[in-house]
């Protein structure tokens, strides 16, 4: 191993949420991050493109409004 690192105990709890499976070893986890190997699934890509049509189309609600709604 070349060098060891310290990281918060915050850190590490987001990282294991991270893993996809048990014995994935941290740099394996690092790696998938930086490489963003991570693909996005079928379902979010719909959603997005959902989103994105939906925007175009004027129908989202400003911070604003959804602060007013809850009366915040």
């Amino acid at each position: 191993m070349a060098t060891t690192i310290q990281i918060s105990k915050t850190l590490q709890t987001a990282l294991k949420k991270k893993k996809m499976y048990e014995n994935e070893s941290y740099e394996e986890l690092i790696w998938n991050l930086l490489e963003d190997s991570m693909k996005l699934n079928e379902e979010t890509k719909k959603d997005i493109k959902e989103a994105r049509a939906d925007v175009k189309k004027g129908k989202f609600y400003t911070l604003e409004q959804v602060e007013k709604e809850a009366g915040l």
